[in-house]
């Protein structure tokens, strides 16, 4: 998927998944190099944990690895691997809830959020990302796949086991409720 290239990305990650389906293990090195930045930046803005993050990106490529003779051509190849990445992060949510942890995160280890050139005049990337952390998980989850990742709202969907329609008020609600975050914090 370089920049000569003029085939569609979609198509290009379901070509690589193809191949790699059919033993092609370079194929699993480019689908790594495509896919793993983006979706280490979601688990990060999940977990606001980079390290914890690192983990998941790994158990995420671990699952992709195991279960992909699963994979279905004839859909997004990125959805596939963004579900993987969340069903992941759900099992690790429920491990540590079995075993009690209860960790704080330091302000620190909040996901770097990118920031629009013309969205810079409403919030700086710190405050976006301090109110990124203040949304309940499933609605941080939309906010970032749909205008962070760019997935259109059915691969949301797809990714979060819900309808496109439920993504879509998801994070309607979530980009109202960062709009009142960042109202807060911008009140002298």
């Amino acid at each position: 998927m370089d920049g000569s290239s003029r085939e569609d990305p979609a198509q290009a990650l379901a070509a690589l998944m193809a191949a790699y389906q059919g033993g092609d293990e370079m194929a699993f090195e480019r689908l790594y190099g495509e896919l793993s930045g983006p979706v280490r930046a979601f688990l990060c803005s999940l977990t606001r944990n980079v390290t914890r993050a690192d983990d998941l990106l790994q158990e995420t490529f671990f699952h992709v690895h195991r279960a992909r003779q699963t994979y279905d051509p004839a859909r997004s190849a990125r959805a596939w691997v963004y579900a993987i990445a969340h069903n992941v992060f759900l099992m690790s949510c429920r491990s540590e809830k079995r075993r009690g942890r209860h960790e704080e995160l330091a302000q620190d280890e909040l996901p770097d959020v990118p920031v629009p050139a013309e969205a810079e005049s409403f919030a700086t990337k710190d405050a976006v990302r301090k109110a990124l952390g203040r949304l309940s998980v499933d609605r941080r989850e939309a906010v970032i796949l749909h205008h962070v990742q760019g997935l259109s709202f059915q691969e949301v969907g797809t990714v979060l086991g819900i309808t496109t329609m439920a993504a879509k008020l998801r994070s309607h609600r979530a980009m109202g409720e960062l709009r009142e975050i960042l109202k807060e914090g911008a009140t002298p």
